[in-house]
């Protein structure tokens, strides 16, 4: 079935407060998450909140991708929205590891399911992720 795009949401913990709070760091990173995903970067936004904390978008021509920061917590909250060829995944990946996430949790969402002129949205089943994953590593 066709889809419009691809959304993983990523809570990370454990990670490095002080990237958390890096505004310049936290932009770079995400950058490169994008072109490691093979997305074409056309923006970017970020913002130092005071005390502490950053939210940031980089806007791809295949979506976007988000973070939000706590470094008191050392949490982040992210999201990365692609569609055509660009891989999430490799997004994330890269991201969880440049924040020294301890832990991550994430959560796959197909985006623009076309349904009888309706377009709707499903979570990716933990079978379909393990076929997925079984098919890259066979690649």
């Amino acid at each position: 079935m066709r889809t419009e795009g691809r959304h993983i949401i990523m809570d990370a913990s454990g990670c490095n407060p002080e990237t958390l709070n890096n505004l310049e760091v936290l932009k770079q990173i995400l950058v490169d998450a994008a072109e490691r995903a093979n997305a074409t970067v056309l923006n970017v936004a970020f913002h130092h909140f005071t005390p502490q904390g950053v939210s940031g978008v980089v806007v791809i021509s295949e979506s976007h991708l988000s973070i939000h920061t706590w470094p008191e917590y050392g949490y982040a909250a992210l999201d990365f929205y692609t569609c055509g060829d660009a891989d999430p995944k490799l997004a994330c990946e890269y991201v969880a590891e440049k924040l020294g996430a301890t832990s991550v949790q994430t959560t796959e969402i197909v985006r623009g399911e076309e349904n009888n002129g309706k377009y709707l949205h499903r979570l990716l089943t933990t079978k379909e992720r393990e076929d997925e994953q079984k098919v890259s590593v066979l690649s």
